[in-house]
């Protein structure tokens, strides 16, 4: 396979004019569906907010620079791009930035991130900015699992076309019957990151990344025109008291005798997050070099059995190791989504990975996952825990409903 990534350690780690570098990655808080803060924020609302802030990041980048916009979003409102453009330009991007929203599925806002990456790798443009947008509450439901079909397709001799509409949680009851992961190692995974999130809430370790949001709340659904004007700072889903003792109380979620339950599953969540990038000679030209704070350096994405869809990252992470020449070993923090404890705890287990340097501000089960924005929250979420930990090297990953993995190397700068 041809590639213009600069193989090995060595060359990852060396600056060169040609890297493609962050300037910024920013998030709003995650927020619970149907409960949560953004309850009643459309998620261009909340894609405003990044949009804003990721300007307001880096003051001395004339807007006009910005070639292109990449926003992941899985559940759409309003059509194609529409909302998404109307958002750029209603906060100040120019006209000549282009616009696209980016759908695959749960790693959209790494596709995002990737379409970005290689458009200024290959000379298309020289500054974008990639991220996604989710509302659940507003747009979960037939969008996620689609209720008008091509009879052929309901009907195929295809297991794997057929499987493709199967619940998520049963994919994750798959992993956990074909992989032997236990109800209690799935239950002692989910409250780990429950507890790792709570103390890193509890130390401020989310606030370089988190843009606040001002929105308006409808405090009781039975009186609409009730409203309230509030400026969520956190993330509302994780809950600090969670052990595996209480979660094993939970009842299963998918099957009667299953094992994946609400308490071990990734939260139904409203968010957005958004990445500035640019190729590095280009950040030097416009005097703004001592503001990069890292770079991608490499993405790769594999398919596998759309009825085992969790094991993604498991295939992934390898093909990305190897395509960028880094070993295991070097990678200091893996940010792996938690879709489901069942299938990040197989992929930590086959990776033969430190289960200490994985989300170690917790995921998606504590933060959840709203689905197009989740590549660009973990890169945000990454990013400033390099640098705490003095860590060079982090990997974003996840799997991807009807089967897929995807991975890229991040550098901190």
């Amino acid at each position: 396979m041809a590639s213009f990534i600069q193989k090995g350690t060595k060359n990852i780690l060396a600056k060169q004019p040609t890297d493609i570098v962050f300037l910024s990655a920013l998030r709003t808080p995650v927020t619970r569906a149907k409960k949560g803060g953004f309850k009643d924020a459309h998620d261009h609302e909340l894609l405003a907010h990044v949009l804003r802030a990721t300007l307001a990041a880096t003051p001395n980048l004339d807007p006009a620079c910005i070639n292109d916009v990449q926003i992941g979003t899985v559940l759409s409102e309003l059509g194609g791009s529409k909302a998404g453009r109307m958002a750029a330009c209603h906060v100040g991007y120019p006209e000549t930035a282009a616009f696209q929203t980016v759908n695959r599925a749960c790693s959209s806002g790494l596709a995002a991130i990737t379409g970005i990456a290689n458009a200024i790798a290959v000379g298309q443009i020289d500054v974008g900015v990639a991220g996604g947008m989710e509302s659940m509450t507003k747009n979960y439901g037939s969008r996620a699992i689609p209720t008008q079909l091509w009879d052929q397709l309901r009907e195929s001799p295809s297991q794997e076309a057929r499987d493709c509409i199967m619940s998520m949680g049963l994919t994750a009851e798959n992993v956990a019957e074909r992989y032997g992961v236990s109800r209690a190692d799935q239950d002692a995974f989910a409250a780990n990151s429950h507890l790792k999130a709570a103390k890193a809430q509890r130390e401020g370790l989310y606030d370089k990344e988190i843009v606040p949001v001002t929105t308006t709340w409808h405090p009781n659904p039975e009186v609409p025109d009730l409203t309230e004007e509030i400026t969520v700072t956190k993330d509302d889903g994780i809950r600090p008291t969670s052990s595996p003792e209480s979660l094993a109380k939970m009842k299963p979620a998918f099957k009667p005798d299953g094992t994946a339950t609400a308490g071990n599953s990734s939260q139904v969540s409203d968010g957005a997050a958004a990445a500035l990038m640019m190729r590095r000679s280009t950040a030097t030209a416009l005097g703004l070099e001592k503001s990069i704070i890292g770079k991608w350096a490499g993405t790769q994405v594999v398919g596998c059995r759309p009825d085992e869809m969790g094991i993604g990252p498991a295939l992934a992470i390898p093909k990305l190791l190897d395509y960028t020449g880094v070993k295991t070993e070097e990678i200091g923090i893996w940010e792996i989504n938690e879709a489901f404890a069942s299938q990040a705890v197989h992929c930590v287990r086959h990776l033969g990975i430190d289960v200490e340097k994985v989300n170690p501000k917790g995921g998606a089960i504590a933060l959840g996952h709203p689905l197009g924005a989740t590549g660009a929250r973990q890169l945000a979420t990454l990013l400033p825990e390099l640098e705490r930990q003095g860590q060079e090297l982090g990997v974003v990953s996840m799997c991807i409903g009807t089967g897929m993995g995807m991975a890229s190397l991040i550098v901190r700068e």
